[in-house]
């Protein structure tokens, strides 16, 4: 009895610091348990090879081990069962026998318009600073601060996000090694890097409290501990760091359950911890906060693409004929719409070809999802397309962002150096990917749109403000081989026209005259986009 006994006591000791240290999920549903329900039993094994006596310390070593195997055999039994019941799970629930349930696990509307859904692109609110670029910027905020720099890394996360109408992306410091975090664990984190999408501008955000729940923590203020000890059961999936509208920021970490062991994967709920207290609480997916983007990993819609691509009609289907099996292309990017984020994919034939068959968007906190049908070039034939304009400049394209412009779907693409720097933009039309215009980046996004163009852009007039103006001075300027019209009215606000929005009327107007115009926003200098 008390050789099983401290048999017991010692594989609950182990027990105890490998939970401690690897933090396995209490769920059969997980891999990572069942290794450790494995540990514990094979440990319990092994100290039973020890002939263990209390009383004779001196010869606890130098026994004859003894290995009674009648008295394990549960114990052998339940290791033969954690190895091999998931397997035969996990293949009875396979696609080989479930090929339907595999294709259904994404809901895919595929009766939409295009040009009806998305937007002609806002270049005021397009997010042209992508993540590599984000983080060149926010080492070059932290190399600034010399206080900071030699206690704090900035991580690599920059989660992009929507914050008061803007789009951004977030990361947060960490800890500098665990010396540093000795140093200051007492005021935690200092802060968080928050980059611009649209215009490039970088800040750093101090806290008033720092932030004691970060991934380089340690002991119980370690991020992933904390959420263990708070939530034993719960399988976490990739969490993200956003912050809410009033600036505080929270880790995001979705929930995981399976069918079988870690068998098609869907999100179950999601926990939102605040970093700075520590104070976390669990929502359903259909009950996340609106300010929340992130709830579905990538990784997971692209899988679950895959499977309504490839399992539709069958599983026998994907290894004979494959009629109609199509699949995600091997990259994709994030577009803002209607205060979401929605991730950007095509799809392609399973035969590898160079041409997409439309793509889809899916909205990344709902896992709304919709395809287009509009077939045209895939990406990557689009970025080769674009390289090869300047090919003697030896610029990388970025992976393409898919744009309305015009009311056409449009691939916009950055090249950059070898320093990472962005030096030019080109647009590729997605159906025709032969149609590619470069343009260097110095002379703006819109310009390179403009150029692309021709100088022929649609107005969406419902979307504009209206206004009737009385002329008080007005000038023509040619820019670039383009003409230009200054205009001042009666309450000295000033006003710019490019001649192709009106090129009949622009030239006959003179001082006094009242106008009807429409603009986007009001600025020191407001461009007019179109003359009644």
């Amino acid at each position: 009895m008390k050789k099983n006994f401290i048999r017991l006591f010692i594989t609950l000791l182990v027990g105890a610091v490998y939970y401690y240290l690897l933090l396995p999920p209490i769920n059969f549903q997980s891999f990572a348990f069942l290794s450790f329900l494995l540990f514990l039993l094979i440990t319990y094994l092994i100290t039973g090879l020890i002939n263990f006596n209390v009383l004779d310390v001196r010869n606890m070593f130098y026994r004859q081990p003894k290995f009674e195997l009648n008295s394990t055999n549960l114990i052998y039994v339940s290791i033969l069962l954690i190895m091999v019941l998931p397997i035969l799970i996990n293949f009875v629930l396979s696609p080989l026998f479930f090929a339907k349930s595999f294709s259904q696990r994404i809901v895919v509307d595929e009766n939409q318009e295009f040009t009806k859904d998305v937007a002609q692109v806002d270049f005021n609110l397009f997010p042209l600073i992508d993540k590599d670029s984000s983080r060149k910027l926010g080492d070059r905020v932290m190399g600034q601060m010399p206080e900071l720099v030699s206690q704090f890394d900035v991580s690599n996360l920059y989660t992009q996000i929507n914050y008061k109408n803007e789009i951004i992306r977030v990361t947060p410091l960490e800890y500098s090694g665990f010396f540093k975090y000795l140093a200051n664990k007492a005021d935690g984190v200092k802060g968080y890097i928050k980059v611009n999408s649209v215009n490039g501008n970088v800040e750093l955000v101090k806290l008033d409290k720092g932030m004691k729940y970060v991934d380089s923590s340690y002991f119980s203020t370690d991020l992933n501990r904390k959420l263990r000890f708070s939530y034993p059961t719960l399988i976490f999936d990739d969490k993200s760091f956003e912050v809410d509208e009033e600036g505080t920021p929270y880790w995001i970490v979705p929930t995981s359950k399976f069918t079988g062991i870690e068998l098609k994967k869907e999100i179950s709920g999601v926990v939102i911890l605040n970093a700075i207290t520590g104070d976390s609480k669990y929502y359903d997916v259909a009950d996340v906060p609106t300010w929340v983007d992130h709830v579905y990993p990538s990784e997971l819609i692209l899988e679950q693409l895959d499977h309504w691509g490839k399992y539709s009609n069958g599983f026998l289907n994907t290894l004979f004929g494959q009629k109609d099996v199509i699949t995600t292309t091997a990259g994709y990017n994030y577009l803002v719409m209607n205060n979401d984020i929605y991730l950007y994919t095509g799809i392609t034939s399973v035969l590898t070809d160079e041409a997409n068959i439309g793509f889809v968007l899916t909205n990344s906190r709902t896992k709304e999802t919709r395809f287009y049908s509009v077939p045209g070039a895939e990406e990557f034939s689009a970025m080769a397309s674009a390289e090869g304009q300047i090919q003697q400049m030896k610029y990388k394209a970025t992976f393409p962002l898919l744009i309305n412009l015009n009311n056409k779907p449009t691939y916009m693409i950055s090249l950059k150096d070898n320093a990472g720097l962005v030096k030019m933009y080109a647009f590729v039309d997605m159906v025709d990917y032969q149609k590619v215009v470069v343009t260097d980046a110095s002379l703006g996004i819109e310009k390179a749109a403009e150029n692309y163009l021709g100088g022929n852009i649609d107005v969406e007039e419902d979307k504009l403000t209206t206004s009737t103006i009385k002329i008080s001075s007005i000038n023509m300027v040619v820019i670039d081989g383009n003409s230009y019209y200054y205009i001042t009215d009666a309450n000295n606000d000033k006003y710019k026209a490019k001649i192709k929005i009106a090129k009949d009327k622009l030239p006959f107007l003179r001082v006094g005259d009242k106008l009807e115009i429409g603009y986007k926003e009001k600025k020191d200098l407001t461009e007019i986009l179109m003359i009644k």
